[in-house]
């Protein structure tokens, strides 16, 4: 137990070098998604169970990457660390290099996969929504149409 001790202490400042982000082999401003995959890739590639290391350094570093990921995949965690690291996502906003230039420039439609942003299918949603609206304008016609008879109003 002595030695297992000794040889944990000889690794903490080893790994107090390197950063939760490298240890992922991420970079400070990855995304949740970026987070969630590096840390699966790992945790399947250093799994005590499923690894050929040995037992111990598996161990090791599956829970330095449990670690990194616990820290990393919580908002609130992630910036008090990457504030005790020194990486700062609300860096110092450059103004542009164009700033002086007019804002509105013509969209370039050649990037586009239809000529015109008007000229597209309509997704199942929209047909969906407008075949409702469709139902909602017949159904308040009918209603109408039913009051008025009902009153006995002439309908011209």
């Amino acid at each position: 137990m002595t030695q297992k001790t000794v040889n944990q202490n000889e690794e903490v400042p080893h790994s107090s070098e390197i950063t939760y982000y490298s240890l992922l082999g991420l970079y400070p401003g990855a995304s949740v998604i970026d987070i969630r995959r590096a840390y699966r890739e790992l945790s399947k590639l250093y799994h005590p169970d499923t690894t050929e290391l040995p037992a111990n350094i598996a161990t090791a570093k599956f829970q330095q990457i449990n670690t990194a990921y616990a820290t990393l995949c919580n908002p609130e965690r992630r910036l008090s660390y990457d504030l005790k690291v020194g990486y700062s996502r609300f860096g110092v906003i450059q103004a542009p290099p164009d700033l002086n230039q007019s804002v509105h420039k013509p969209y370039d439609f050649s990037k586009s996969m239809y000529l015109d942003a008007t000229d597209r299918p309509l997704s199942s949603g929209e047909i969906f929504v407008l075949f409702i609206l469709g139902l909602t304008i017949v159904g308040c016609m009918l209603l109408a149409i039913a009051i008025a008879i009902l009153r006995g109003e002439v309908i011209s």
